[in-house]
This record gives structure tokens, sequence and C-alpha cells, in this order.
């Protein structure tokens, strides 16, 4: 099998958008296989490798021992030298709740339960995968033409750069993200929302930004998170990841998250970085405008 062969394999939560991302990918020139069995995975290389590099499977891992397989598919894969990643799609459980009565059907494992009772089951059967998974995508907020542009973001190739990174700011009082990678908390910097004057305002204001970051110890802080990251990028690239995403969090996700995430997006995009790499970062602001 030539080395040139990329095999990425597409799992998560059912209504999650695993179908969404396949078509996605497609539209994208991936050839993609749905529910493969995990242990057909070498057989289908060997038919199509010298027609297509890039390949994509949707495997519905939730019985055991297709986990099995999997894990035994994965481990040849690697021992041939064929480049794999595994991408796991995730949502809250409200948001696959609200998905699964809007059509009206049933959740695979619900059996004579809630959904909700076969929400939990797959999580619990799902956990290992997701663990190992290289990108987890959080579609809960997303809809599908949202999901189709992340899934194009993360794979258009048409960018040269080393890797691509996602500034997530978002409010600690609707939860932590479930696909960041790495996650930053502002809530030691002073809070604009007790200035008066600032509260009605968001980070993306200048005002409420001069004051984020020219709180005390915040420049301090920015520059040595700044050498932490390129350490980290520089061993993300070296292991061959090409995407990260940076959380950013504070109370709300209204002031500081945001003005922080902001200046991360422009330190970065300027090439402050300390090292020889090419890096694209891009801001988003979760809950920005979600207080009531």
């Amino acid at each position: 099998m030539t080395s040139d062969t990329e095999i990425l394999v597409i799992s998560g939560m059912s209504g999650a958008g695993r179908s969404t991302v396949a078509h996605s990918l497609e539209d994208l020139g991936w050839y993609v296989v749905d529910n493969l069995p995990p242990a057909l995975v070498g057989d289908l290389i060997e038919l199509v490798e010298k027609s297509v590099q890039k390949i994509a499977v949707v495997i519905d891992v939730r019985g055991r021992a297709f986990f099995d397989d999997l894990t035994n598919a994965l481990a040849d894969l690697a021992e041939q030298g064929i480049s794999r990643k595994i991408l796991f799609v995730d949502a809250a459980d409200d948001a696959l709740v609200r998905r699964f009565e809007s059509t009206r059907r049933p959740h695979p494992l619900q059996g004579g339960g809630r959904i909700l009772d076969g929400i939990s089951k797959e999580r619990v059967r799902l956990q290992e995968i997701r663990n190992a998974a290289d990108i987890v995508i959080d579609s809960s907020a997303l809809n599908i033409h949202q999901l189709e542009k992340k899934v194009n973001d993360y794979f258009n190739q048409s960018s040269d750069v080393d890797l691509k990174v996602n500034i997530l700011s978002f409010g600690y009082k609707y939860g932590i993200p479930v696909d960041a990678d790495l996650v930053m908390d502002c809530r030691f910097i002073a809070n604009p929302h007790w200035d008066p004057k600032l509260r009605p305002l968001t980070g993306m204001d200048k005002s409420v930004s001069k004051a984020v970051l020219e709180s005390a110890n915040v420049e301090e802080f920015l520059e040595r998170y700044q050498l932490l990251f390129d350490t980290l990028a520089k061993g993300f690239i070296t292991e061959g990841r090409k995407f990260l995403t940076l959380a950013i969090g504070c109370t709300g996700g209204k002031h500081r998250s945001v003005a922080i995430t902001e200046e991360l997006v422009t330190r970065l995009a300027n090439g402050k970085n300390l090292s020889n790499y090419r890096i694209q970062t891009h801001g988003i602001h979760r809950d920005l405008g979600r207080e009531i």
C-alpha cells in the first residue's frame, strides 16, 4: 500500500451529524463508505488505494465487538505506515434529545426507555473511541450548513499552513466546549461586568478590550501562554496534528474571554510565534449574545 493513502474514521453520537460530515467530505473529494464493518477496512483500502488517496469510513461502534475490530484494524494500518485519524462528532444531551424529538425517531439504544436513556448508554459505549479521537466536533449549536462549513475549514487542503487553530471564547456557566483541545481560564482577570459603563458592552468593544488587556498580570499571562502554545504547537505538528481548538473561558463568555480570544487571534495571526511554522487562526465566540 502507498504511504500517501490517508484514512479518516468517522464516528460519534447518533444525531450529532455523522452523515452531514460524510457528505461534506464527499464534496471535498474524499471516497466515503458508510457503515463499514471495521474488520473490512483493510480490504477496502486494498480495493481502492490505487485510484483514491483520501478514504473516509463511517463506522458505528456502539457494539463492543465492533470496537475491538476497529482497534485491531487501526493497529494494522499503523503497522503498514498508513496515515489514519479518528473524527468524533459530538453534541450535548439536550441538543440530541431535541433532534430525535423533532424527527419523531427513537434513539437506537433507548429500547423501552427514554431518549435520554439511549443517549447515556451510547456515551458509555463510545467513550473509548472519543478519548482516542484526533478531532472532536461539537455540533450542539450548529445547523447543517454551519457543520458543513466547519468540516470544510478542517479538511480543505488549499491552504499551506502547518496548523489551523480555532480560538473559541465561552462562558463556564454554559459548560466547557466538548471539542476543546486546550482550555484557558480568564476568570482571574477583573470582570468588566461590575463596571456599569462596560456591563452592556462586550469584549469586541474597544473600551472593554482595553480594560481587560490592561488589567493586572494580563500581559505577562499572554506572553507566558504564547511561550507554552509555541511548545505545544511544535509537538502537535510533529505528531501530525493539523487542527487545534483553544477554548478561552470566563463566567459568561461576554467580556474577558472574548477580549482575550481576539487578542490571541491577532498575536498569532501576525506571526508572533517563536518557531518557524505556518499557522492559521480563527476566532469564534460561542456564547456571545447568549446572556439573558
